[in-house]
């Protein structure tokens, strides 16, 4: 291999991906932990909180975390025990579960989520541009729907609103 791969741009772009990435976890990770939730169980709660109904399948929560089957059913099962999410059989398959925020989720949610969003804003939209953030914002979208198809598994049809889709 020659040094000419090491200046590869494409390097550089995943590089610097990998760089925010970790850098944004570091400026974020200690609001939540503050409010005594790990970085899981806050996504967990999140996603939970802004899904229609306030539910969605365990199989699809873990396919929309990265979690695996076991790794998904041991943070519902904390949030369970702290009376943040409660569980229930699906209807249509004997096989399934649902996972459900409850109103002291919500409630928990609810007491961070300004804080958080002053966080988000401060460390990372608000340093870009409008036009900047929708640009960013599609092309993580095309991204993460190749790398990770399930990251919307169970949720409502998103639908587009200036630039930005709702529900994601």
């Amino acid at each position: 291999m020659t040094s000419e791969h090491f200046d590869d741009p494409r390097l550089t772009a995943v590089g610097l991906f990998v760089e925010a990435h970790q850098g944004l976890i570091a400026k974020l990770a200690p609001r939540i932990q503050d409010h005594g939730m790990s970085e899981t169980e806050f996504e967990v709660l999140l996603r939970l909180a802004r899904t229609p109904g306030g539910q969605l399948r365990m199989s699809d929560l873990s396919a929309q975390t990265s979690l695996s089957t076991s790794g998904i059913t041991r943070v519902v099962d904390r949030l369970e025990r702290d009376g943040l999410v409660t569980r229930a059989s699906c209807d249509t398959d004997r096989r399934g579960t649902w996972a459900r925020i409850t109103d002291a989720g919500s409630a928990r949610i609810s007491g961070l989520i300004a804080g958080h969003l002053e966080d988000v804003d401060r460390w990372y939209t608000g340093l870009l541009s409008p036009a900047q953030l929708e640009a960013l914002t599609d092309a993580l979208r095309v991204v993460r729907d190749a790398v990770h198809p399930g990251a919307v598994a169970g949720s409502a049809p998103q639908v587009r609103r200036e630039g930005v889709e709702a529900g994601r």
